[in-house]
């Protein structure tokens, strides 16, 4: 039995659109990851600008320097895991 790329690729997009919620659009989850870290550290950023001229409150800048730390140090976290990870696969026999 021969089957055709497309004739593949058809079917493997019908099993995708089945178990896709429906609404959701095709997102790529490094992309949202990455977007999501550069909106809590521009939002900390602007607290922090804004700390500085007396518009914000001091917690509200803890709070968001907090939140900036966790993220930084989460990305940190994965980024060592998937370093960890290619070194592992380096090191398997061939």
């Amino acid at each position: 039995m021969q089957i055709s790329a497309n004739l593949a690729a058809r079917g493997y997009q019908t099993v995708q659109d089945t178990i896709r919620p429906s609404g959701e659009a095709r997102s790529n989850p490094l992309e949202q990851a990455t977007k999501s870290f550069a909106d809590v550290l521009a939002s900390g950023e602007a607290t922090a600008e804004k700390a500085m001229t007396g518009g914000v409150d001091p917690h509200a800048l803890v709070e968001a320097l907090a939140q900036s730390e966790l993220a930084v140090e989460t990305t940190v976290a994965v980024r060592d895991k998937v370093v960890e990870a290619y070194q592992e696969i380096l090191r398997m026999p061939v």
